[in-house]
């Protein structure tokens, strides 16, 4: 049986979280269990050994707790834990985020927000699950290899029950008007190509038409070696509010929709680009929208910027390379932690986490 409260580090060496994770029908049982780090007594060396071995080689998401702004416990631990959540007062959030370990995330109240964090991955558990395994495989794996692994999750997915239910309870939806401008705006001054997501009446939706219009004008910098930058921003009240959910559920072959996804997407060729791409964000970047710029080498914000990734509410996990992107910036745990949380985080958090390396008007 399943514990239902946190366990200690010595219980999670025992086996605690090592019951089967598909009950009769192949439904998830508790995707999440919740570790408390400041139970007593202390393991041993040997209890630690256990636990960390446990914890990497185990099928369940594992949430780390401590009451305390750094966690009494070794940083193979804390490495093998999916996320760890420290206690911080409001107002040094973001300071504790900056000081402490890639592996932690910096809350009021940990016990509160693991308890919601359990609660989100049992709502969607075949979405956080799959995340656990594609955010463990893919740091492994070269850029273009973990954005195949990547579409090919998001694919199975796709033809998921989460999925399935958050569809159901959406109900239809028209399909979104063409476009009568651009798309993309691209302008060249000397060395410097320009690109601005250019469709602010629906908040700059990375819908199938914008995403053909950028991966068409990131191929400009690519064949031509005289552009020595690239700045891509985004025109209206945000850079993106992300993939446009009247075209959720569109796609009926799963497997063209990974070639397209991989073959014709941004994502691949933002990364191409390399050090020579400055994004620039402003308003809300969400889920695509934050995604494709994090693969530039330079991130600047707005003030007023926020950034959330959604998916996993729609049974998903993100799909526009973010992934691959966000972990590389920030790591594997603070990717975990947007995606399970759901919420927005402001442009202090995110430049306190190197999700953006400047915050400026």
């Amino acid at each position: 049986m399943l514990p239902t409260t946190p366990i200690s580090v010595a219980e999670l060496a025992a086996g605690a979280a090592d019951a089967d994770l598909l009950d009769g029908d192949g439904t998830p049982c508790r995707p999440l269990l919740v570790v408390d780090l400041d139970l007593t007594p202390v393991p041993t060396a040997a209890e630690l050994e256990r636990a960390v071995r446990r914890a990497r080689e185990g099928d369940r998401l594992l949430v780390g707790c401590s009451a305390r702004t750094v966690p009494e416990c070794s940083g193979a631990l804390l490495d093998a834990l999916d996320l760890t959540l420290v206690r911080a007062p409001r107002d040094r959030l973001c300071a504790v985020d900056a000081a402490g370990s890639p592996a932690t995330v910096a809350v009021v109240d940990p016990a509160a927000e693991a308890a919601f964090l359990r609660g989100r991955a049992e709502e969607q558990p075949q979405a956080a699950l799959v995340l656990r395994q594609l955010l463990r495989l893919s740091a492994r794996l070269p850029v273009e290899q973990a954005l195949d692994a990547e579409s090919l999750a998001y694919s199975t997915l796709l033809g998921g029950s989460g999925f399935a239910g958050w569809l159901a309870a959406r109900g239809p939806r028209p399909a979104p008007p063409r476009a009568n401008g651009d798309l993309v705006l691209v302008r060249r001054e000397e060395a410097v190509l320009r690109i601005t997501l250019n469709r602010p009446e629906r908040r700059n939706a990375h819908g199938a038409q914008l995403r053909d219009a950028l991966a068409a004008a990131v191929e400009v910098a690519l064949w031509d070696p005289s552009v020595r930058e690239v700045v891509l921003d985004g025109d209206g009240p945000c850079f993106s509010s992300g993939g446009d959910l009247d075209e959720f559920g569109a796609a009926t072959d799963l497997a063209a929709a990974h070639l397209i996804r991989t073959r014709a997407g941004a994502a691949s060729r933002l990364h191409a680009v390399g050090g020579r791409l400055t994004a620039r964000l402003h308003g809300h970047c969400v889920g695509a929208g934050i995604e494709l710029p994090a693969f530039a080498s330079r991130v600047v914000a707005a003030p007023d910027t926020r950034v959330r990734l959604p998916e996993l509410a729609m049974g998903l996990i993100p799909g526009a390379g973010g992934t691959v992107s966000l972990p590389r910036r920030i790591g594997r745990p603070r990717t975990l932690f947007l995606v399970l949380d759901g919420r927005a985080v402001d442009a202090e958090r995110a430049l306190a986490w190197g999700l953006v390396d400047r915050v400026e008007e």
